[in-house]
């Protein structure tokens, strides 16, 4: 009999609106922003520039700051809004059995490493300046003030 593990081939992030949100590593504030965006980035063996692509225009498109009439239609780049980018493979979680999460799904190092640089590359070239970052790998503390609250979860195999 022939197992085949079946990858799903989906980039994951969660996606907060913040007044606030900073990365801190060893004490050290590594990034922080005000106004903008905080986004948890999940990548998968399989995942490939084309998800980069997709989910950096959706990003840069979404409408979620608020407007003169106070209604949710304005977009990051029109309110001078800010990225921070932050690695985070529990978003590939697999917890179908048992009480321990299984992270078979999250892409090592040699394939999450260039596509999370290279998400972070294209995000700043598209909102037009460099996004803050966290460390892949390293222990990080996140703070932010979720504004809205406003979180949204996004993958790039519901392209909905």
């Amino acid at each position: 009999m022939r197992v085949f593990l079946l990858s799903l081939q989906i980039m994951r992030i969660v996606l907060q609106r913040v007044s606030h949100a900073s990365v801190t590593i060893n004490g050290s504030v590594k990034s922080e922003i005000d106004k903008g965006y905080l986004v948890l980035l999940g990548i998968e063996e399989a995942d490939t520039t084309e998800d980069i692509d997709w989910l950096v225009k959706k990003i840069i498109g979404l409408r979620v700051f608020d407007d003169e009439h106070g209604v949710m239609n304005v977009d990051i780049k029109a309110v001078g809004g800010s990225i921070l980018v932050v690695s985070q493979f529990t978003l590939m979680a697999s917890y179908k059995k048992g009480n321990r999460p299984s992270w078979i799904h999250a892409a090592g190092h040699a394939t999450a490493i260039p596509l999370y640089e290279t998400f972070c590359q294209r995000l700043g070239e598209a909102l037009g300046k460099p996004v803050g970052t966290g460390e892949f790998g390293a222990d990080m503390k996140v703070a932010l003030v979720n504004d809205g609250p406003v979180t949204l979860c996004m993958d790039t195999k519901r392209k909905e």
